[in-house]
């Protein structure tokens, strides 16, 4: 939870920029924190992401880190939740560009999503590791879990004779896939190549199997 002003570990915030920087709008200034912040754990590792050494790195005062994330947890989350916006951002894109077949959106589906994760050299896991065990971090990460599985049943719904239920139920099984083989590609187990192969077939063979026609319907999850 973000600290309030209260807080013991908290500087008091005068608001004030170190002297003779540029002033940013408040705006500005966020992205400028996150984009250093993800500078640190690209080059230092997410262990030395702490609002102190951001506001060394970033040339501000410490009021100002705190001003902006309250916590180490608040920049770690809000951190976390621009990395997957530019992901969750990329994918959209390639979906929504043109009209594709069925196999040419499930190619484009798992590409960019393996790519995705590729791309951020495993900062977006890195993050995430180091708030595991938070109740915070496990509301944020299930939300935007949320996000990629409704994604998924918008795209893939033109495709499928599923009921929409039984599609939601697949496509939540198919992200937990698709993590699982991002995982093991930044582990160096398989190549980007060759998760974007499986998390496709995945995708293919979970639309394909036919949804089972007895016994009660199972609740929506």
């Amino acid at each position: 939870m973000v600290g309030s002003a209260t807080s013991p570990d908290r500087p008091p915030s005068d608001g004030a920029e170190e002297h003779g920087r540029r002033r940013l709008s408040k705006a500005q200034r966020r992205q400028q924190l996150l984009e250093t912040a993800l500078l640190i754990v690209r080059e230092e590792g997410a262990d030395r992401l702490t609002l102190g050494h951001l506001a060394a790195r970033a040339g501000v005062s410490k009021p100002v880190a705190y001003d902006h994330f309250g916590t180490r947890a608040g920049l770690l989350i809000d951190l976390y939740k621009s990395i997957d916006v530019e992901q969750s951002n990329t994918l959209r894109e390639a979906l929504t560009s043109a009209e594709r077949s069925f196999d040419e959106t499930v190619d484009v589906l798992a590409t960019t999503y393996i790519h995705c994760s590729a791309d951020t050299s495993g900062v977006w896991h890195a993050v995430g590791a180091a708030l595991a065990g938070s109740e915070e971090m496990d509301a944020v990460h299930r939300e935007l879990l949320d996000g990629y599985v409704r994604l998924f049943a918008t795209v893939l719904t033109r495709h499928s004779a599923l009921p929409p239920e039984e599609l939601v139920r697949r496509c939540i099984g198919m992200i937990g896939a698709g993590e699982a083989l991002a995982a093991a590609m930044l582990r160096g187990t398989c190549s980007e190549p060759d998760a974007a192969a499986a998390f496709a077939a995945l995708i293919r063979g979970g639309l394909s199997a036919p949804s089972r026609a007895h016994g009660p319907a199972t609740p929506n999850l």
